[in-house]
């Protein structure tokens, strides 16, 4: 099983390598502004408000808490490596940034509410890829995906319906980031697939 989930998650980030590289030659230009457009005209308004918040809960300083509070009900050295492995992606996501040529959304597609505005302090990164919501969502979902699945107090149904919910939150985050106008479809798979990469690696030792 171990030796599955290294391989799944060398292939994972393998692809996320490839895939960032056709990300940087704009091969993906028209599906990402056809998909927010699409998403913007099919969704009404009145989710702007839910998917804001959400997008609040899929910041950095919330999922740490999360990871902090799932370390406290584990062992120690899976503390360790989790922690190191939240730190590579973020360091791999500013690294995609910096050197991966992707514009985000124009600000007439931004649609993010906040609960206070700060318009003098708000300022939009130059380049969006990869979506480190949509990186940050994936990797401590399947982290406690496979926590669930290995969980011998929780019946089956349980089990099925928790990581249904799981896979219910990384679907909505996908969406919202894309109709928020904050992040192309490009970005969001490939934090995704950067998320799947490095989570694997933490689930081994879960």
């Amino acid at each position: 099983m171990k030796k599955t989930f290294l391989l799944i998650s060398f292939l994972t980030f393998s692809f996320f390598i490839l895939f960032s590289y056709l990300v940087h030659k704009n091969l993906f230009t028209v599906i990402d502004f056809d998909t927010t457009v699409r998403l913007q005209d099919n969704i009404d308004r009145r989710f702007d408000d839910p998917f804001s918040v959400l997008s609040d809960i899929g910041k950095f300083e919330p999922m740490l808490l999360l990871l902090i509070i799932l370390i406290l009900f584990r062992k120690k050295l899976w503390g360790i490596i989790a922690f190191a492995l939240f730190g590579v992606l973020h360091v791999i996501e500013l690294f995609g940034k910096f050197f991966v040529d992707h514009p985000p959304p124009p600000e007439f597609l931004l649609r993010t509410k906040h609960l206070i505005e700060f318009p003098q302090f708000h300022v939009r990164a130059e380049f969006s890829y990869p979506s480190g919501h949509a990186g940050r969502a994936v990797f401590l979902t399947a982290i406690l995906g496979f926590m669930v699945a290995r969980s011998k107090k929780l019946t089956q149904t349980q089990k099925i319906f928790i990581i249904s919910i799981l896979g219910a939150y990384d679907v909505l985050m996908i969406i919202s980031r894309v109709y928020l106008g904050e992040h192309w479809i490009s970005d969001v798979v490939g934090g995704g697939l950067l998320g799947i990469a490095l989570g694997l690696l933490g689930a081994l030792v879960v």
